[in-house]
């Protein structure tokens, strides 16, 4: 059986997992994670991704961290592809694949039979360069005017799923929209379980993470060792939340304490839209990361499931 344990940010998705995967060891089975978090699939984002070290891993095997350098751009049909790939390796095995992240579009990929239209780099090109010259809102005034529906989803500062949707657009003929997740059918049957918690504490939660990250954990050596490999460049990882504030605090555009504040900020920001995202499975199982019982309901519903 395939279990999801989806959720946003900071809500105990990873130590869930790892208990989870211990009660199956000391069932007699075995359990392996599957990352779906989009940016630890980067190698070398670690503190500010919160990717969980290896030795404290409990033992249990994890997969499809650090699969891109930073410098790559991401794509979801790659990552469905190796994703699912693992997923039936750790079946093959006899273990129980846990699917772990925040990512809800990577996550549904896996899930479900999207369709990922092709790119083009050329249309690629010029559309960026259109962006550079004209901006970002009137590209996506021209997204408005040719698939409304996809302009609704995205925000018109999400520059770059704009000009993703204007490419498929082009290249296809097509709504973007049409290419989204809506009611594509399932992959493979699983057992989806969304973590929550409520507001105030996982707002507490997040800030004290984020502080910890630029005070302690040593997010500024992180990026600063990572600028070499060609950070700054990368089409997805230099926005990834933390490390463009921190590019910006190195490169002295933002002061330390605004780039914490910044990161606390748009953490929220995209706790928000997790939610959202993940509020529309009505098949899912909600649990709270807090509750002393989370590793035994999950345990439950997976015995239900498998009747």
């Amino acid at each position: 059986m395939l279990l999801v344990l989806a959720g946003a940010t900071g809500t105990g998705k990873t130590g869930l997992s790892l208990d989870v995967a211990e009660a199956i060891a000391r069932a007699g089975g075995a359990a392996e994670v599957v990352n779906a978090d989009a940016m630890q699939l980067y190698r070398g984002l670690d503190v500010g991704t919160a990717k969980l070290p290896v030795d404290q891993r409990r033992g249990v095997p994890h997969h499809l961290f650090d699969l891109w350098d930073v410098t790559e751009t991401a794509s979801v049909a790659v990552y469905r592809d190796a994703a699912r790939a693992a997923i039936a390796a750790v079946e093959a095995r006899g273990a129980v694949p846990i699917l772990v992240g925040g990512s809800g579009l990577y996550l549904e990929s896996v899930l479900r039979e999207l369709e990922f239209p092709a790119t083009d780099p050329d249309l690629r090109a010029e559309l960026e360069q259109q962006a550079e010259s004209f901006g970002a809102d009137a590209l996506w005034r021209r997204l408005a005017e040719q698939d409304p529906v996809a302009a609704a989803r995205i925000h018109s500062a999400n520059l770059r799923k704009v000009i993703r949707a204007l490419e498929v657009v082009t290249l296809t003929g097509e709504p973007f929209a049409a290419s989204l997740p809506d009611a594509a059918p399932f992959w493979r049957p699983a057992l989806r379980v969304v973590v929550e918690v409520p507001n105030d504490p996982l707002a507490a939660r997040l800030a004290a993470r984020a502080e910890r990250m630029w005070r302690e954990e040593g997010l500024l050596d992180e990026v600063r060792a990572l600028l070499p490999r060609g950070l700054a460049e990368g089409q997805t990882a230099s926005r990834a939340i933390g490390y463009a504030q921190a590019i910006a605090v190195l490169a002295g555009r933002m002061s330390e304490e605004d780039g914490l504040a910044e990161t606390v900020r748009l953490t929220w920001r995209v706790v928000r839209r997790q939610r959202a995202w993940f509020a529309r499975d009505e098949g899912a199982l909600a649990v709270d990361g807090d509750d002393p019982r989370r590793t035994e309901r999950v345990l439950e519903a997976m015995a239900q499931a498998a009747d």
